[in-house]
C-alpha cells in the first residue's frame, strides 16, 4: 500500500512567505491546498488553489471544502497578513487589519482545529510579529493584532496539550516581503531564510519560535520605551 502523501494549507500564499513556503511543501512531496485572495500561478498536480478573502462570509466554507478534498489536514499555516499606516481620517484601515490578521486567524482555527482534534494529530503555524510587543502609534491595528494573535496562539496550545495537536507561533521581525515597510529594516530576513525556519518548526513542533534571534532581544529591550507616558 502505498504511503499517504501529508497534506497542508496554507492561508495567505499569493506571495511573500506563503507563497515561498507552499514551493518548499510541495517540493518536499506534500499536498497543498492554497487559500488566498488572489491565485499565484502554482500549477502542479498536487496542488489546489482556493480564491477567497479571509474576511469574507463565506470564508470557513471554503476552508472547509479546500480540506475535505485533501482528504484531512497535517499542517495549517496561516499567513495571511496585512498593516497600514495608522490615519485618522479612515480608521477602518485599523479595524480591516485586525480583520485579517487576528479574526481571520481566529476563524481559521475554528475551522481547522476540531478537524485536528478529532484526527488526535495536527500542527497549526500561525506567523505573527516581533510588533506584538510594541505600542504603536504608527500602526496599531498592526501591532495590535499581532499582540492578541500570539496570546491567542500561545493559549491555544495550552488548551490543546495532550490532544495530539500542536500550535506554533512564529515571530518573525523584518523579513523581504512587501510587508517590510518603514525607512529603517534592521536584520531583515531573506524569505528564504524565513522558510527554512518554518521548516525547522514543521519537524519540531515548537510551541514559540522568536527569529532572527538579535531582532527578538532589541524588541524586548525597547518595548517599555514606546508605551505612552503622560
Amino acid at each position: 500500500m502505498a504511503e499517504r502523501m501529508r497534506c497542508a494549507v496554507v492561508i495567505g500564499n499569493s506571495d511573500g512567505i506563503g507563497l515561498a513556503f507552499t514551493r518548499r511543501l510541495l517540493a518536499d512531496g506534500w499536498r497543498v491546498a492554497g487559500v488566498s485572495r488572489r491565485d499565484n500561478g502554482i500549477g502542479v498536480p498536487t496542488y489546489a488553489h482556493h480564491t477567497v478573502d479571509v474576511t469574507a462570509p463565506d470564508y470557513s466554507e471554503v476552508l472547509a471544502k479546500a480540506i475535505d478534498e485533501l482528504d484531512g489536514v497535517d499542517l495549517c499555516v496561516y499567513a495571511a497578513g496585512i498593516g497600514e499606516p495608522v490615519d485618522l481620517a479612515d480608521l477602518e484601515a485599523q479595524t480591516r487589519t485586525l480583520e485579517v490578521n487576528l479574526i481571520g486567524a481566529a476563524r481559521t482555527v475554528a475551522t481547522v482545529v476540531p478537524r485536528m482534534v478529532a484526527a488526535g494529530d495536527g500542527h497549526l503555524i500561525g506567523l505573527s510579529s516581533m510588533a506584538d510587543r510594541m505600542v504603536s502609534g504608527d500602526a496599531p491595528g498592526y501591532a495590535g493584532s499581532k499582540a492578541g494573535l500570539s496570546s491567542y496562539l500561545m493559549g491555544l496550545s495550552a488548551a490543546l496539550r495532550g490532544q495530539g495537536v500542536s500550535v506554533t507561533t512564529v515571530r518573525f521581525g523584518f523579513v523581504d516581503t512587501k510587508m517590510a515597510k518603514g525607512p529603517v529594516r534592521p536584520l531583515m530576513m531573506t524569505v528564504d531564510r524565513a522558510v527554512d525556519v518554518l521548516v525547522r518548526c514543521v519537524r519540531n513542533r515548537p510551541v514559540l519560535v522568536s527569529r532572527p534571534r538579535r531582532a527578538a532581544l532589541l524588541t524586548t529591550l525597547l518595548a517599555p520605551l514606546t508605551r505612552p507616558r503622560r
